[in-house]
């Protein structure tokens, strides 16, 4: 199972609002929301609120392909997220999430017994390239111990 199709079965926000994982790697992870009407705002586009889950779930799905292999030691947790608005989004939107350090530096803060936090920056575009949306999220590894 894909981690797109993880996040889908597992995760019920994924679902409900059809976000598609089209790329997930350690080095980016690529989101996209459809454009679906019970989903818009006042004006016609995705609502904020979706735009939230697209970019979270994004951040998300980076730090599972980064830090997946630890999983046994550690749960990754979001400790805040920011987000600004840009620009109108209209129509299908899609999220670019990267992590904003190593991942060997991460892990080994980790190794060293610290609880170490990342940021992950995610750009949402509508469909004309244009950014709509600029989010990060700060992410940590709890250990299980």
């Amino acid at each position: 199972m894909s981690i797109g199709e993880m996040l889908a079965a597992t995760v019920p926000m994924a679902r409900t609002l059809n976000l598609d994982f089209q790329e997930t790697s350690p080095e980016k992870a690529v989101v996209a929301l459809p454009d679906q009407g019970e989903f818009h705002n006042h004006v016609g586009g995705p609502h904020a609120g979706a735009m939230f889950t697209l970019g979270e779930s994004a951040s998300g799905a980076i730090v599972l392909a980064a830090f997946g292999d630890q999983l046994a030691r550690a749960v990754p947790l979001a400790v805040s997220a920011e987000i600004a608005y840009k620009k109108l989004a209209m129509g299908a939107v899609t999220a670019t999430a990267t992590l904003g350090r190593p991942v060997a530096d991460v892990v080994a803060e980790l190794d060293a017994g610290k609880r170490p936090e990342f940021p992950v920056s995610i750009e949402i575009r509508r469909g004309d390239g244009a950014v709509t949306g600029e989010m990060t999220v700060l992410w940590t590894l709890r250990p299980n111990s």
